[in-house]
């Protein structure tokens, strides 16, 4: 049934709720932003049409905070809610919330997300339809992980039912870990999810990560946006993601775009989704469904030609899904994160006093940095996604590491050379990809100390610099910037 909509409210903050707002005004929605106290000055809030504040800094006193953000919709008269992805976006009881208030949910039914995000459930609807799954068992008391190893074989997986990014996961690689890392998956999952229960699978050696990027709409129809290869990880969370997958067969990438299709299908799937697979050797395996828009989206988009986000709003209006475009060459995004990859990539803070953002054919940039932006340890470290592409792989790889090559952030601590190294690797170039890439590759990467005295003086002439990003070029006359007089400075490294 079609319906007008006319003010969206974006549930999310810093870069996807800018994204979204973006789309959204291109749609002809007015956008509503969320923000925390600590978010009170951040980029999203001033790109909206309007803002309301939901709460404290913590988490789960503002962007979880279901009551808050319904009643926020409320009192702006928002008939539509995009979650984004992350905090809510996967929560069918803040879909539901929606649907009792009568706004618009911009996501699947509440039902559908609840049995899809259960990954037991979701592996019982894979098996009705006819899509393999990983060998396993749906229960996970000792006796029956125990039989089921013995059969299988070591080493298994435990996994929590509900969640995701590795939370609630462990590798047995025999008995004598087996009921030590069941008590203590469960454990981690409840504290994670609000839900202990867990299940055991095989245990798969080296893998692909392949996903395939689907719409749904509300008159049965269920399109595929060809796949992404999400191999390259980093404790679970993905950090390289890429379309086409690099040497998958046409035979195999039709095969699993149609499980993906025959699983949506089964569960009346509404919206934009994610199916995800695991990949080895001639075999294929269903592994989740991510029911919400995914952070790696964008190389779907550079391919398709496509507005994900603008799809996304057409369906939640009663449209059909548009019939994809044929994809084009290939693409390659890399997450750029705040964290010290030197130090157990523990988490950084910081205020940003220089950005410097690469550009040229090919290259985007999503993010909500500017100067003198704030990351705080309240969220998720995502300063920005670099996506590049190319009229094949190799174009939009070497554009990837031209593009971490020109890319520069001054005040926060940050993964931009790791993930420049990684890019620029001839292992990354063979695609030699495998969930455990990192392992294999890059272990115990360390920084280029070649121009550390050339980046404590940068930082202290930067510091001090008054001039804004975007501001008018100096004149002659004007202190030239640091970036200026180092034309092969780079925060991380040396240009090679």
């Amino acid at each position: 049934m079609a319906r007008r909509l006319t003010k969206l409210l974006i549930a999310n903050r810093g870069e996807i709720a800018l994204r979204i707002i973006r789309s959204a005004r291109l749609f002809g929605l007015k956008t509503v932003a969320v923000y925390s106290d600590a978010d009170a000055q951040s980029a999203h809030v001033a790109a909206a049409d309007e803002a309301v504040s939901i709460g404290p800094a913590e988490a789960a006193k503002s962007y979880l905070n279901i009551v808050a953000i319904i009643a926020a919709a409320k009192t702006s008269s928002a008939d539509a809610i995009h979650p984004g992805y992350g905090f809510l976006s996967e929560r069918p009881e803040f879909a539901q919330a929606a649907a009792d208030a009568q706004i618009v949910f911009v996501g699947p039914k509440p039902e559908v997300m609840a049995a899809l995000g259960n990954k037991v459930a979701a592996r019982r609807i894979a098996v009705v339809a006819g899509v393999p799954v990983v060998p396993g068992i749906d229960v996970a008391e000792i006796s029956a992980a125990r039989e089921f190893a013995a059969h299988a074989g070591y080493p298994i997986l435990v996994k929590a039912a509900a969640g995701g990014g590795g939370r609630g996961m462990r590798v047995v690689a025999e008995q004598a870990q087996l009921e030590g890392a069941l008590e203590a998956a469960a454990r981690e999952a409840k504290a994670a999810f609000g839900d202990g229960r867990i299940f055991v699978e095989k245990y798969l050696g080296h893998p692909r990560h392949i996903e395939i990027q689907i719409l749904g709409d509300e008159h049965g129809g269920v399109v595929a946006l060809g796949e992404r290869d999400c191999s390259i990880q980093r404790r679970n969370q993905k950090i390289v993601e890429e379309s086409p997958a690099p040497g998958l067969s046409d035979a195999m990438r039709a095969e699993i775009v149609d499980a993906a299709l025959k699983l949506t299908r089964a569960a009346h799937y509404t919206n934009a989704g994610t199916v995800e697979f695991l990949v080895e050797g001639e075999n294929f395996y269903f592994l989740e469904v991510n029911a919400r828009l995914q952070v790696e989206h964008p190389v779907t988009e550079m391919r398709f030609g496509c507005d994900l986000v603008c799809e996304q709003l057409r369906i939640a209006s009663g449209e059909k899904a548009s019939e994809p475009a044929a994809p084009r060459g290939a693409a390659i995004e890399c997450r750029i994160n705040a964290e010290d990859p030197e130090h157990d990539f523990r988490p950084a803070t910081g205020t940003v006093l220089h950005l410097r953002v690469p550009g040229g054919p090919g290259v985007r940039f999503d993010s909500h940095l500017v100067r003198g932006a704030e990351v705080t340890p309240w969220y998720d470290g995502l300063l920005g996604k670099l996506i590049c592409y190319g009229a094949n792989r190799e174009e939009a790889r070497g554009r990837l590491v031209n593009a971490l090559d020109e890319f520069a952030i001054l005040g926060v601590t940050n993964n931009a050379g790791y993930l420049r190294d990684i890019i620029a690797s001839g292992q990354f170039r063979d695609a030699k990809l495998s969930t455990h890439f990192i392992d294999a590759f890059f272990p115990n990467w360390k920084n280029s100390t070649d121009n550390l005295d050339a980046a404590i003086v940068a930082a202290a002439i930067a510091a001090g610099e008054p001039q804004s990003d975007g501001a008018a070029p100096r004149t002659g006359a004007q202190p030239r910037s640091p970036w200026d007089l180092l034309n092969n400075f780079e925060l991380w490294g040396t240009r090679r």
